[in-house]
């Protein structure tokens, strides 16, 4: 089997944990009061990932050897995720959902970074084509990517504003 088909075969395993975890986490969160913020623009986000995963299966060669170098850097990202999780623990989710009396996460990178999530993210939009030499899907979707966090990051900084006065 291609290295391409056994690590996109292991993102999107990933990606599927996260959002059941992510979908559990936003149920309970909800029921406990808290809000969401920016709902409509979320399916923007599916159809991002959605989109650089078909794009980097259909349009690379899955003969490509994978670039171990870039690899190395993937994987490092991937290191960045699961500190980033472990960090947000019942608040980690996927979509703008914010408890009004609840504490700001300021523990593990968010000690360091406002939005480390989104840094993790536009990371491995980058990387993981570039495992592979696919230079124009690494282009292409950092680009949308990088469209679409500006819209949510001025959101989310919105919602957390008032708990910020209160941190």
């Amino acid at each position: 089997m291609s290295a391409l088909y056994v690590v996109l075969a292991l993102v999107v395993a990933q990606r599927l944990g996260e959002l059941i975890l992510a979908s559990r986490n936003t149920r309970r969160l909800l029921a406990e009061g808290a809000v969401e913020v920016g709902a409509r623009h979320y399916p923007l986000f599916i159809l991002l990932h959605s989109g650089w995963l078909l794009a980097v299966l259909l349009t690379t060669d899955p003969e490509t050897p994978l670039n171990w170098g870039w690899a190395a850097v993937f994987l490092t990202i991937e290191v960045g995720r699961v500190w980033v999780l472990s960090a947000l623990g019942r608040f980690f989710t996927t979509r703008i959902v914010t408890l009004p009396d609840a504490p700001l996460v300021k523990r593990g990178p968010y000690r360091f970074c406002a939005h480390p999530n989104y840094a993790v993210v536009v990371g491995e939009i980058a990387v993981l084509p570039l495992m592979f030499g696919n230079y124009a899907v690494a282009a292409v979707f950092s680009i949308l990517n990088a469209a679409l966090l500006f819209h949510r990051i001025r959101l989310e900084n919105a919602a957390l504003a008032p708990r910020r006065l209160t941190a």
